[in-house]
């Protein structure tokens, strides 16, 4: 980091596609700015990058434009959950137990 700049990754995945984009920012850069300057939002079209959940290595992040990025780390930008994860499990769980009830 002798020239003041770190490396980044900012990615972004749909079920059909993903991209990754590596960056060389400003020491002090937030994951809000990387976002912004890697261009991504050109990738995929209607990408609101003020309203999704972003985050470093499956950690979300509460305030992103404040988060200040260290060297080598990944930005995440996560999609909205269709179905809540409890429900999901309860869901399964219930059909599970109907589909043992039916084999007896």
């Amino acid at each position: 980091m002798k020239d003041g700049l770190i490396n980044v990754e900012v990615v972004y995945a749909l079920p059909d596609r993903q991209k990754l984009i590596p960056l060389r920012v400003v020491d002090g850069t937030t994951m809000y700015e990387a976002v912004q300057q890697s261009g991504i939002v050109g990738f995929f079209p209607g990408l609101d990058i003020d309203h999704v959940s972003m985050g470093i290595f499956s950690r979300v992040e509460a305030n992103p434009k404040a988060r200040v990025l260290a060297d080598g780390e990944r930005v995440e930008i996560y999609r909205p959950l269709i179905i809540d994860p409890k429900d999901n499990r309860k869901a399964r769980a219930k059909q599970a137990k109907e589909k043992r009830a039916g084999q007896i």
